[in-house]
């Protein structure tokens, strides 16, 4: 039956056809017409709030079509004679939004911008590093002139504890006139992100979107079975009753107002190219009802190690237990065939992943790995295991590809760079993607992976920040991750970010996320996982030097301390004062209430209930002070035993006497070795005795004593009987040593203790209300006033800590600087000297640390590789398990300067130490030969011969050698030789893999 939506009558079609010459007519119809596709109503909805003038917030999936907003954007900019600068976090998505753009509006029109690489610096559209946009603003740079529009690619890295502080310092100093387009992942909080905007950038919309446009199924590969994380439909029905889960799939709309995805009948093919049926409906993969066999299995599987840890009943038992779990079976949807599978076979090997990938038809796919060389590792296993998953036409595609790029790579190099094994994995598609594969190979596999050639990537989780990589599917090996410090889950955001990638908007009807079973995996906690949609979003924003000698250079220190209590972090803060002042005000309340109930016609009770606290704090504080006196006590009088003491153990299996053989002076926890009288060589500590031992006597060990021959122990034994028996019928009482002085220190002190005791037992006493007769009663609500009245005042001291918490961080930070000499008294504009002037052209993240060097001289008496190798230590930042002690350096005038800078470093330590700041990194010696030797010109292969360094991981340092070096080049005030000299390293160092390398990182 036709509905009136289906035939609408002439006037919905005259009023249809004018509306859409309406939209023909604008800006966001005349850019909607070169897209090429129907644009989402979210996108819509975002564009408009530009066109009338706004700022936007556009909160949305990965994938979901977030980018189109800025480059409509970048089309506004255009038509109205104005700049547009695209942001992004990274340079790797800098270069691909770069290409992106260049091919839509011409190459003329289009820069980039990356700190290390300028390409059309003055053009209209520049693509740009969100820290170049910051150095920008701080230096007033003429380019901003006719700036009309800046697109914040990824705004939710504002999050990063190390890098996120810049996107706020662009928020809150771009020129009000600049409209900010915002584009974020789904965050919980966007309507507080956005509110802030709202008020430090005026008029902001906030667009939130939810929808994924390719749905996104989650499953489990246990062994060579996919198997669904949620219930299946057949399993979900027996559950949904029981937990409440939400309406039935067949009834309709999705709670959410969506209409449920049409179920493809089984057997029918539910993906574009033909891979496995599908049978279940959109709103079924909303519900977070765990699929029962996954819990069974883990339940088994728990059951079984258990059994085979703590079991008994020898092969026999293990053999018939193993043979009934190979009966048990799993499966993956409803009519599918038990196929037995033995338990112990649920850990998939990588070529077995990318195998059933394949044959289900779920490739390409990206598998997350939190590890460099677990990557390059999981490539060679592909590679051994014979897999190629290409074709004869793709392989002739892929060789152009590759050897395009290679033309450039020197012969030498190619071994170093593990070019052939790298080139075979792409034959064959399969590659890896990772920080340490040289920027120019990295290049290669994205484009070959996007163009369907490379079909499996391993890769770490850097390759889910915003690079254009959509696949089928996605894998995650394991769901934690080291941190830098320590291993650690992977948040619900994380794992939102990693399974975004899958599904290909116009490729794929799905994505698919798939997550491999390991021992101990909790399903429960998966699906926590999963069914978390979103993450806060939080501040990590912190003024540092470089941003305070800036603001106050172009403000003065009052007006700049105003702008930094502008920031999102304060604004959070704030936020949450405001909950914590609600909650006061509701104690402050209650705490009259306790105090009317409390009150005693005889006196005081709050007097009276004050005295009762301090005496129990008291006796707890003397039990305490007892017991760690006992405990300084006795381990003094361990460490204090030397060889021959015979001293007397009071309790536990040690009971006894015994013989002092070896002492240990350890003052922390000595444990000396003994001989007991039972001839056991044992060490005892202080959980082995009751009490400080005192020695009872002292006898002479032999000199040859060995304690490992049976009758040296028997007559030492047998001397450590006789010396007890003299001991205890007096004749050995004089030898005994005495309590030291500290003993009775201690002694004096638990005296003191005990008489504060009775003086305030006599005060409660002598008090008139100790004699009412509702004594206990009044106490009780006097109890609860002293609880209630503690956690009060611990919420009015958060309160505290939290108000202008940024603003007083910018204060001891203009502390620091004024004592180093870079600004003065006054706090205006003007106060900042010649040095703050030089520390205003310096970024980084030791940015202090680096002008108190070139201040101290550390730069003057090196040459040009030696100030290469220099520069590294103040660049370089190793990871914890190659930090150590500083190398033997190539030179002696390099081994001067680094001393100057180790010396610097240490006094600025101090200093931020007194002034409770976050301590400067300390200087990093692991990059200093490798560099020297790359400016003196050695070849790749003896640069890296004896390090950790990968390819990719050297060049990117030398990118920020070169930066570096740039700016200290460009510092006010520098002499004239040093700025040559940087300009002479900086060409001696970009050379070779590095020179090739620049545009592509």
């Amino acid at each position: 039956m036709s509905t009136a939506a289906e035939n609408p009558s002439p006037a919905e079609r005259y009023a249809a056809a004018a509306e859409r010459r309406a939209f023909a007519k604008t800006e966001l119809g005349a850019f909607a017409a070169t897209v090429g596709f129907p644009l989402d109503e979210f996108q819509k909805e975002a564009c408009r709030s530009l066109e009338a003038g706004r700022g936007v917030l556009v909160a949305a999936p990965t994938g979901a079509g977030k980018t189109i907003v800025g480059e409509f954007a970048v089309h506004l900019a255009l038509t109205q004679g104005l700049k547009a600068f695209y942001t992004t976090p990274i340079k790797a998505l800098s270069n691909q939004k770069f290409a992106e753009l260049s091919a839509v509006h011409g190459a003329d029109r289009v820069g980039l911008l990356t700190g290390d690489t300028t390409v059309n610096g003055e053009a209209p559209i520049v693509v740009m590093t969100t820290e170049v946009l910051r150095n920008m603003l701080y230096a007033d740079s003429d380019t901003l002139a006719g700036l009309g529009y800046v697109v914040m690619d990824e705004v939710h890295y504002l999050a990063d504890r190390f890098r996120g502080a810049v996107w706020e310092e662009v928020i809150i100093h771009l020129p009000r006139e600049v409209r900010l387009v915002s584009l974020s992942a789904t965050v919980s909080n966007a309507e507080e992100f956005g509110a802030w905007l709202d008020t430090v950038r005026g008029e902001t919309d906030i667009i939130v979107s939810e929808h994924r446009p390719v749905p996104l199924w989650q499953h489990v590969l246990a062994g060579r079975e996919l198997v669904d994380l949620f219930a299946t439909r057949g399993d979900f029905e027996a559950l949904a009753d029981a937990h409440d889960r939400g309406p039935d799939p067949d009834e309709g709309p999705a709670a959410d107002g969506r209409e449920p995805r049409a179920e493809t009948p089984a057997g029918a093919d539910s993906r574009a190219d033909g891979g496995a049926p599908r049978v279940r409906s959109a709103a079924v993969s909303e519900l977070t009802a765990v699929n029962p066999e996954l819990v069974e299995l883990a339940r088994r599987e728990t059951q079984q190690q258990y059994r085979g840890r703590f079991g008994h009943g020898g092969r026999a038992r293990r053999r018939e237990e193993r043979q009934r779990g190979e009966k048990q079976s799993l499966r993956t949807g409803p009519g599918r065939p038990d196929d037995a599978r033995p338990l112990a076979g649920t850990r998939s090997s990588r070529p077995q992943t990318i195998q059933t990938l394949a044959r289900r038809g779920l490739l390409p796919a990206i598998v997350f790995i939190f590890s460099r060389a677990g990557c390059d590792a999981a490539v060679q296993q592909c590679l051994d295991a014979g897999l190629d998953l290409t074709d004869e036409r793709e392989r002739a595609e892929i060789a152009v590809a590759v050897d395009e790029a290679a033309k450039d790579i020197p012969a030498a190099d190619m071994a170093v760079l593990g070019f052939w094994s790298w080139r075979e994995g792409l034959l064959r598609g399969i590659a890896a993607h990772h920080a340490g594969l040289l920027p120019t190979f990295k290049e290669v596999v994205e484009k070959l992976f996007a163009a369907g050639l490379v079909k499996a990537v391993f890769a770490t989780e850097t390759l889910a920040l915003g690079i254009n990589m959509p696949a089928r599917s996605v894998v995650i090996e394991k769901l934690e991750k080291f941190n830098g410090e320590a291993h650690v889950d992977i948040t619900a955001g994380e794992y939102t970010q990693l399974t975004g990638r899958a599904g290909r908007r116009g490729i794929d009807v799905e994505g698919h996320a798939v997550v491999l079973w390991r021992p101990g995996l909790d399903p429960a906690a998966l699906a926590g996982l999963a069914s978390r949609r979103t993450y806060p979003l939080n501040s990590s924003f912190r003024p540092t030097y470089n941003m305070s000698i800036n603001l106050v250079a172009q403000f003065g220190r009052s007006r700049a301390r105003e702008i930094l209590e502008t920031s999102f972090a304060q604004f959070q803060a704030d936020r949450s004062v405001v909950g914590l002042a609600r909650q006061v005000r509701s104690r402050e309340e209650s705490l009259a209430g306790y105090e009317k109930a409390m009150t005693c016609h005889l006196g005081d009770f709050s007097e009276y209930s004050r005295i009762r606290e301090e005496l129990g704090d008291a006796e707890k504080f003397a039990s305490r002070e007892a017991g760690r006196a006992r405990r300084t006590m006795t381990v003094d009088s361990l460490a204090r035993l030397a060889p021959g003491d015979v001293v007397e153990i009071g309790q536990g299996r040690l009971a006894g006497t015994a013989v002092v053989l070896n002492s240990d002076t350890n003052a922390r926890d000595p444990r000396p070795q003994v001989l007991t009288d039972d001839r056991n060589l044992r060490r005892i500590g202080f959980h082995d005795v009751d009490g400080p031992l005192e020695p009872l006597a002292r006898i002479r060990i032999p000199k040859g004593f060995d304690p490992k021959r049976p009758k040296d122990r028997r007559d030492l034994a047998a001397s450590l009987a006789h010396a007890v028996a003299r001991a205890r019928a007096g004749g050995d009482e004089a030898r005994r040593p005495k309590r030291s002085r500290r003993d009775f220190a201690f002694a004096g002190g638990y005296e003191d203790s005990e008489k504060r005791i009775q003086e305030l037992r006599r005060r409660l006493r002598s008090h008139p209300c100790h004699g009412c007769a509702e004594r206990e009663d009044h106490a009780r609500w006097a109890e609860r006033w002293i609880r209630l009245r503690k956690e009060t005042d611990r919420m009015l001291s958060q309160i505290q800590n939290r108000t202008n918490t940024i603003a007083k961080t910018f204060d001891r930070v203009c502390d620091v600087l004024a004592a180093y000499g870079c600004l003065d008294e006054t706090g205006s504009a003007s106060g900042v000297t010649a040095a703050g002037a030089q520390l205003r052209r310096i970024y980084g993240d030791r940015d202090l640390l680096t002008a108190l060097a070139l201040r101290a001289g550390a730069f003057e008496d090196v040459d040009a590789a030696e100030l290469a190798a220099l520069v590294s230590v103040l660049v370089y930042q190793a990871k914890r398990e190659e930090r150590g002690l500083p190398p033997k350096m190539p030179s002696v005038s390099l081994d001067v300067a680094v001393d100057v800078i180790l010396r610097e470093w240490s006094e600025l330590e101090d200093v931020e130490e007194q002034n409770r700041l976050p301590r400067t990194a300390e200087p990093e010696f692991g990059l200093v030969w490798p560099m020297y030797k790359w400016a003196r010109g050695r070849d790749l292969q003896n640069v890296l011969s004896g390090t950790e360094l990968a390819a990719g991981d050297f060049v990117r340092w030398v990118r920020q050698v070169i930066d570096l070096l740039d700016q200290l080049a460009d510092v006010p005030g520098i002499e004239p030789r040093l700025s040559r000299l940087c300009h002479e390293a900086i060409r001696g160092v970009r050379r070779g893999v590095v020179a090739y390398s620049a545009v592509a990182e």
